[in-house]
């Protein structure tokens, strides 16, 4: 295997650097001290320094050639106003990181920590511990006693900051960011939403283990987990590109193509060679949605591809490779699917890490204002027109907003702003255009959830759209279930009342196992029952 190139960034230690004449090679100079260990072969020094500072770096970079002709030394001029004020400081390194093109996956970077002043030492520490620098942390320092001068020694280090309550302010602040940018901006006000978001943040920066979103359909689970690659990205965490599927649209061999590819001739209608997604997502992030639809097959191959990152492609006969993230989506209860047997447990612990339920729409009431400012500003910028809404159109349709199931979550709310935007003239919502959409939206509600006692219940646990796919037979047996649990207890509780007289009959009674089973057919558990009320 290839080794990959070794490249060191530090700063030019102008006291300690310096010297002129042959005698300067009898002290321990820290950044020339780089170029002449045996074991640490530099390939590229990025030497940072002032313009003051100019000729005792081309002295340095010309000591560094002759010690070790490999490396080569490349100068960067940067200016410090004021050395030791931590924000012009950090603000001038930050920059110089951020325009510095990294390449991670063909070179490993060390950071000099041992020049420059205390601050510059500490910001470097901080843009590397924040992956602004994807390095290690490179401490030199001379011998002691009579070989106090020379080679010197070397060691790489990893420090923690986060006692520095300053610095590590810093990295509050860029939590905060990466929280905003994974609401896309939107000052939600739910403390429950931000709090799930905080942990989000801090789980998609500090780990690669698969991260599980579960929640309705049209909650924003695609949405957060492209955000989660995006910020990862950012953060240097991964280089690669983000491959997503939708697992209920996956069958038979099309499914296997499509995740682990095939080579040509591997069943009819293979007259190519096709990588799938897994090889599309190494080194960045594989997003299965609706996961909970995937077949038995491919989940004992994608549980392989998890564990031990290889897999074999349909009609190989040698495995591939491939590094990625798994992020994974379901509004399915994938407890009752494993009860079932329609999901490997194994795979489900495996997935089961980190999971993260986001909430319907209509358990954000205080959201759906900030929500309807953001869908506002995007038909603005898809319809090119500023979309506004006057004082009374706003509250009456929050008014409705605030009350109404919103069974498609934000994809319903997206297409009822959509509409109002379209037909509004010059941009301009008025109540009798809020008036019109919500007669459409009430209108096209489906019909077949508002029948018989029970109706509302079962439209807020299963949502209208779930709920319109019922026969109408199961429709009003689990209304009459649902209305029984609401008032019960517990699943033993509410079991006694629904099979009171069959248990008579039975030698063994588990009334909540029974009770569990039925409800897990709808993906539905109690706790789904208590919200909705």
């Amino acid at each position: 295997m290839k080794r990959r190139k070794l490249v060191v960034l530090g700063l030019l230690g102008t006291t300690l650097d310096g010297g002129s004449g042959a005698r300067r090679w009898d002290r321990w100079r820290p950044t020339v001290s780089l170029a002449q260990h045996e074991d640490l072969v530099i390939s590229r020094l990025e030497l940072l320094h002032g313009s003051a500072s100019t000729d005792v770096a081309g002295v340095v970079a010309t000591d560094v050639g002759h010690a070790s002709p490999e490396t080569r030394v490349v100068r960067h001029v940067i200016e410090f106003k004021d050395a030791w004020d931590f924000e012009g400081v950090y603000a001038t390194l930050h920059d110089f990181a951020s325009s510095y093109p990294f390449d991670p996956e063909k070179e490993d970077y060390l950071v000099h920590i041992t020049t420059g002043t205390h601050v510059a030492q500490i910001c470097l520490f901080l843009l590397t511990e924040s992956r602004h620098i994807p390095a290690r942390l490179l401490q030199t320092s001379p011998r002691r006693g009579r070989d106090a001068r020379g080679t010197g020694t070397y060691s790489i280090i990893d420090l923690d900051l986060s006692r520095y309550d300053r610095l590590a302010s810093r990295f509050r602040k860029e939590q905060v960011e990466g929280q905003s940018f994974l609401k896309f901006g939107i000052e939600t006000k739910s403390a429950g939403f931000n709090q799930l978001i905080e942990r989000i943040e801090h789980v998609a920066v500090s780990s690669r283990a698969p991260v599980l979103l579960t929640g309705p359909t049209g909650a924003g689970k695609s949405k957060l987990a492209r955000r989660i690659f995006e910020l990862k990205k950012a953060r240097r965490q991964v280089s690669g590109e983000f491959a997503e599927v939708n697992c209920a649209t996956l069958r038979g061999d099309a499914a296997m193509s499509t995740l682990f590819g095939h080579k040509k001739g591997a069943f009819t209608g293979a007259t190519a060679d096709r990588p799938g997604l897994l090889l599309k997502a190494h080194q960045g992030v594989l997003f299965l949605d609706e996961i909970g639809e995937l077949g038995l097959d491919e989940q004992s191959m994608l549980l392989r591809a998890i564990e031990e990152k290889v897999f074999y492609p349909m009609g190989s006969d040698r495995d591939a490779t491939s590094d990625f993230q798994l992020l994974c989506g379901t509004n399915r209860d994938l407890r009752a699917r494993v009860a079932s047997g329609d999901f490997r447990e194994d795979l489900f612990a495996r997935i089961n890490l980190w999971t993260f339920r986001l909430p319907a729409l209509h358990e954000r009431p205080e959201d759906i204002p900030p929500n309807l400012d953001f869908e506002l500003r995007q038909a603005s910028r898809t319809l090119g027109v500023n979309v506004t809404m006057n004082r009374e159109a706003r509250e009456r349709f929050l008014a409705f907003a605030s009350g109404w199931t919103w069974s498609g979550n934000f994809r319903d709310l997206n297409a009822s702003v959509t509409r109002m935007a379209t037909l509004a003239v010059g941009g301009r919502i008025t109540s009798d255009v809020v008036a019109a959409e919500i007669a459409q939206v009430r209108d096209g509600a489906p019909t077949a959830t508002a029948e018989g006692p029970g109706a509302d219940l079962l439209l807020r646990v299963l949502g209208a759209e779930r709920a319109a796919r019922l026969d109408r037979f199961d429709r009003v047996q689990l209304q009459d279930v649902l209305t029984v649990c609401r008032g019960a207890a517990s699943l033993s509780a509410a079991g006694r009342v629904l099979f009171a007289n069959s248990r008579s009959e039975r030698r063994s009674v588990n009334d909540a196992d029974r009770l569990r089973k039925y409800l897990a057919r709808f993906g539905i558990e109690l706790a789904d029952v208590r919200r909705a009320t």
